[in-house]
């Protein structure tokens, strides 16, 4: 038990670490065990006791905030489906706490990306799955060509140019690096600080699972033959993080508004509609219909497996 003092601030966090001990306390009074209430309180708590940990610096919180997450993983097993009437869905990312840590680092990516457009933000967005846990990490020359990058050498090398990436030789060593003989890299600015903190609040075990998940979504079978762009396959990571539980696009299926979306995805608005169209090309959108103001549509079921929905009272995408 904890005792939430009645100083702490901000006072939002103060108010749902007090509802939630209200919610708790109810949920030991029911007559029958209900995993998805359960693994819903688990997440909220897991999401406070983090946003707890950061404002007051308490290592022990942040620790407790990662065995709550591992126990709302373990309630919500086999949670993780489509809601209503449709199939059951299994999957890549099986929960809602690794659905928000993926949200987490695409944001991290779009608002820390030291190069403007969407190349170099893919690019940094998959670095920083390779090393988001201590500023280090592998990897091979493939893991930068597949990417669909007009000119991957030269990006690299703005890359370590600027300083925000370190490799041990040079640009050409690492593209030519192979599985066997990995190239280690590092990222200065996702190493953790003294206190042992970084960016991200997840753990050594869920990074290589949102690598892996984005692995998956940017080498797909379609949107290789389709030969999409670096800016089709950010927006195929970026959708899949923003839809409802069916795949609609945005929460509660509403559409995405374009000045989320162009943030999310940094190319113009007249550009949208070309990358639309390749992942509509790929089987990744049906129905998609874009406005001066929003995109709506759906994924497709052949992808559903790679989405990250939203929760329902989370209203960030088509604010």
């Amino acid at each position: 038990m904890r005792v939430v003092p009645h100083d702490l601030r901000p006072v939002a966090l103060r108010d749902e670490l007090i509802e939630l001990g209200d919610l708790f306390r109810a949920y030991q009074q029911r007559a029958e065990h209900d995993a998805g209430v359960l693994a819903n309180l688990l997440e909220r708590k897991a999401r406070a006791f983090t946003t707890w940990a950061d404002v007051t610096g308490d290592v022990d919180l942040r620790l407790e905030a990662r065995r709550v997450e591992q126990a709302a993983a373990a309630a919500h097993s086999p949670h993780g489906q489509r809601t209503g009437d449709g199939p059951a869905v299994a999957r890549l990312l099986s929960v809602p706490t690794q659905w928000e840590h993926a949200r987490s680092v695409l944001e991290h990516a779009a608002g820390h990306a030291p190069l403007p457009g969407p190349e170099a933000q893919l690019l940094v967005l998959m670095l920083t799955l390779r090393t988001a846990h201590t500023g280090t990490g592998n990897l091979v020359g493939q893991d930068v060509t597949a990417l669909g990058l007009t000119d991957p050498e030269d990006l690299v090398e703005k890359l370590t140019g600027c300083g925000w990436l370190e490799l041990p030789g040079t640009v050409g060593d690492l593209l030519a690096s192979r599985p066997e003989n990995p190239t280690p890299i590092t990222v200065p600015s996702l190493a953790p600080r003294k206190d042992g903190t970084g960016p991200f609040t997840f753990g050594k075990k869920i990074r290589p699972k949102l690598s892996g998940w984005a692995q998956k979504v940017i080498s797909d079978k379609k949107l290789r033959k389709t030969k999409a762009t670096a800016g089709t396959r950010l927006l195929a990571l970026t959708l899949a993080t923003q839809t409802d539980s069916s795949g609609c696009l945005g929460p509660d299926g509403r559409g995405i508004a374009l000045n989320s979306l162009t943030a999310w995805v940094p190319v113009d608005a007249s550009e949208l509609q070309h990358l639309v169209d390749q992942l509509t090309a790929a089987d990744w959108l049906i129905d998609a219909r874009l406005t001066e103001t929003r995109l709506t549509g759906q994924l497709t079921d052949r992808v559903l497996p790679l989405n990250c929905p939203l929760q329902a009272s989370d209203p960030r995408p088509s604010e």
